[in-house]
């Protein structure tokens, strides 16, 4: 395999581990006050996610890293054409971060519900904008033949960008309930199955929907079988949700994220970002790639950090592995 390809699949694997990780705490987010009916049951949910929350941001600063170094072209043309999505991203991630951490710095009830709703809009927002985000990487944005950015706001805001943005959100959310009901005790527990139970049809139908139009825009016979295993995976959650079998219903959410995700970088390869304006601006995983030499070196460091990585995130989530509830909360 070329180094570039290597690179591209490397990259792939990031977002999508990015994208089912920080997809259950940004859904946990967004239903902070409609499974949290008082203070100590917010701090519940807070508390599933606060030991792993920062280090699943982690995936999204590796990727663009890699991102950067692997791929620049595709680096500039994407984060430049995408600039006000992405700066929305990056302020609502670090109101969200500080939300966690200021929250229980005052005990006023005025003071933990601005922070409330810090957090949640810095869950909703990422939510939205990744999903318009994958719409426009697999429609494509238009780039001149030096590969700029053409376009305006609005050409971003197109139906399937923005069915994409429904998508990843409903998603996020059925994802963030069902682990919630994975790792609470209690009410907070049986309430989060009910709301998986009821989100998940819609859900289910939007991701169908998103990835149907994707396929007729672009496919490849890899992104037709990976939409096929996803559209198993909703069905998986489906039947999980409805019977409250938690553990299955998050290993299904989690695979038709991360399958929903994988089919956009199929369908694409090896296009990494097309153009609607000018085929010439079409960028590709050799147009856009770094020197072999810079290839060759971050493979090297991929090798050796990569397992550590792994290895401690996997330690984290098996210590704070239990369950807790009110009960496990002070007053």
């Amino acid at each position: 395999m070329e180094l570039p390809t290597l690179w591209f699949l490397l990259i792939a694997v990031l977002f999508t581990g990015y994208f089912i990780l920080e997809g259950f705490d940004f859904g946990v987010g967004i239903l902070l006050p409609l499974l949290g009916r008082d203070d100590r049951e917010r701090r519940v949910l807070i508390n599933t996610i606060g030991p792993v929350w920062d280090g699943n941001e982690v995936w999204l600063i590796t990727a663009a890293g890699a991102l950067f170094a692997a791929f620049p072209g595709w680096y500039a043309s994407l984060f430049s054409g995408l600039y006000l999505p992405m700066l929305l991203v990056l302020v609502a991630l670090i109101f969200r971060g500080v939300a966690f951490e200021y929250r229980h710095k005052r005990p006023e009830a005025r003071w933990k519900a601005r922070w409330d709703t810090a957090i949640v809009l810095g869950s909703l927002l990422p939510a939205a904008v990744w999903g318009i985000v994958l719409g426009n990487l697999l429609r494509g944005v238009p780039l001149n033949a030096a590969h700029d950015y053409t376009g305006g706001l609005l050409d971003l805001l197109n139906p399937y960008a923005l069915l994409g943005g429904a998508t990843t959100t409903a998603l996020f959310v059925t994802h963030g309930a069902v682990f919630l009901a994975l790792k609470t005790s209690g009410e907070i527990r049986v309430r989060a199955g009910r709301l998986a139970a009821r989100t998940a049809p819609a859900t289910a139908g939007a991701a169908g929907a998103f990835l149907a139009t994707g396929l007729a825009i672009r496919n490849t016979p890899a992104a037709v079988g990976l939409a096929a295993a996803a559209a198993v995976a909703l069905v998986g959650m489906l039947a999980a949700t409805r019977v409250r079998r938690e553990g299955w219903a998050f290993a299904g959410t989690a695979a038709a994220i991360g399958l929903t995700v994988t089919t956009v970088f199929a369908a694409l390869f090896p296009t990494v970002l097309p153009s609607t304006a000018d085929p010439a601006g079409t960028l590709t995983v050799d147009n856009a790639a770094s020197s072999p030499y810079t290839l060759t070196v971050l493979t090297w460091v991929a090798v050796f950090f990569a397992p550590v990585v792994l290895a401690y995130q996997g330690w984290t989530y098996w210590v704070f592995r239990k369950r807790i509830g009110v009960a496990n909360i002070p007053d």
